[in-house]
């Protein structure tokens, strides 16, 4: 009963993602994979036994150039190329044992086999993206302690800290071009049904803490489900539906290289793109990759508000830089603090921290002249439907000029008509006159 309603929360929460690297081949199988080296292509094309053809992406993130990876405030700030390191910038491939051997020796407990398509990957990650793997081990400094500590307090697998590699490229602002945000890719369904708040002011799936902690809850779920790690991180990419139908069509196997043919085919690659994630993230050396260098960032500590709070009135009043502002709080999608709503954490540097409590007063002062305004007064109007009566009535209608001296009531008893008629005609609340005033009278 309980794996059933876990099963069928998560297949509403199902997270589609991007094609991904390619399709995996059986082990004992006498396929073959053909590499377009073109560097501006991001497939590759598989050929069957049969000889079949499939072109099958890779994932959206082994996709991503330089430029957008260190285009964050964190990377600009506190990475950069190591220009001491003495290694050759050259690949290095080796004979297809040296890679059984050394994915055969990682310390996991997740299972980490060798085929043509791990390859594939593995060669995709030391050559085209070398550089993106520099970035990846230098922000590894940022995030993997934060994994780890998710991961190890749900008693799950380490080696699971690399699933945002090919996640997000471990950029906590990603979006997917199907939506699914943040470190670890969460679609919006997921992420609330992980306890993640997403409106139009928060989200949290960009909370590098609340979103791995959610990720880890998520992938334990997963695992009482399935109690195989490689359809777990399959199910993290398609969802358990698509894992469970699989299973269905292959006769009841529960092997991710037996139900391999069943899957998705973006799902086909996820396992293998995992693998070599792991793997290079362990022998980059071999391959002649540097890690960026990477200053430790600044202490911080939070300060909750119970009012709302504009990321620019902070940088203005503290003397801060807004974009520091941002990276630390990337929860906050338009750089609000919404304190009104819920008391809601500003994360600053914890010597920024005394500033802002000591200048608290002048931040809510500035903020309040871009308040929401609370109540707004509505002028009275009078509507009126136009009838073919009144249409009528207005042809007919008898206007007086008003002169010095005039008043309502004498203009009325001269056109023989009463003084509340004329203020109705002419929608006056009082009987104050202008020289040259028309009335209508009748």
């Amino acid at each position: 009963m309980i794996k059933t309603y876990i099963t069928k929360l998560l297949d509403k929460t199902v997270r589609w993602s991007l094609p991904l690297c390619m399709a995996v081949l059986p082990l004992n199988g006498s396929a073959q994979i053909v590499v377009d080296d073109d560097d501006d292509d991001d497939e590759i094309e598989v050929v069957d036994e049969m000889g079949n053809k499939e072109e099958i992406d890779f994932p959206e993130a082994m996709t991503y150039d330089m430029d957008s990876l260190m285009s964050q405030y964190m990377s600009k700030t506190y990475l950069a190329t190591d220009n001491d390191c003495q290694m050759k910038n050259e690949n290095v491939t080796y004979d297809k044992q040296v890679y059984i051997d050394r994915l055969h020796r990682m310390p996991t407990i997740m299972e980490m086999p060798y085929n043509e398509v791990v390859q594939s990957c593995i060669d995709r990650y030391t050559s085209r993206m070398r550089q993106s793997v520099s970035y990846f081990l230098g922000a590894s400094n940022f995030y993997m302690p934060i994994f780890e500590e998710a991961l190890d307090l749900y008693q799950l697998p380490l080696e699971l800290k690399y699933l945002p590699v090919i996640e997000s490229a471990l950029n906590p602002t990603a979006v997917s071009r199907v939506g699914a945000t943040g470190l670890w890719q969460f679609m919006l369904t997921t992420g609330k049904a992980y306890g993640l708040n997403v409106n139009t002011l928060v989200d949290e799936r960009r909370d590098p803490v609340k979103a791995s902690y959610a990720a880890a809850r998520y992938l334990r779920d997963l695992y009482n489900i399935f109690g195989d790690w490689n359809l777990v991180i399959a199910a993290y990419n398609c969802g358990p539906e698509n894992i469970n139908k699989a299973i269905r069509r292959s006769g009841g196997e529960k092997d991710y290289w037996k139900i391999y043919p069943y899957l998705p085919k973006e799902t086909r690659g996820y396992v293998p793109a995992f693998i070599a994630a792991n793997y290079v993230m362990n022998y980059y050396c071999e391959h002649n990759i540097c890690p960026m260098k990477s200053q430790l960032p600044v202490k911080t500590d939070t300060v909750m508000v119970d009012r709302n709070v504009n990321f620019s009135q902070i940088a203005s009043v503290c003397g801060l830089d807004i974009s520091m502002i941002r990276a630390l709080n990337p929860a906050y999608r338009r750089d609000i603090v919404p304190g009104a709503t819920t008391p809601s954490p500003i994360r600053l540097p914890i010597s920024d921290i005394s500033t802002f409590i000591d200048r608290q007063d002048s931040i809510y002062a500035a903020e309040s002249s871009t308040d929401k305004r609370l109540e707004v007064p509505v002028e009275e109007t009078v509507v009126k439907t136009t009838t073919a009566k009144d249409r009528k009535s207005s042809r007919n209608a008898q206007w007086h000029k008003v002169r010095s001296g005039d008043t309502l009531s004498a203009i009325a008893k001269r056109n023989r008509t009463t003084v509340s008629k004329i203020k109705k005609l002419n929608g006056l609340r009082n009987s104050n006159l202008r020289p040259g005033q028309r009335l209508r009278v009748r």
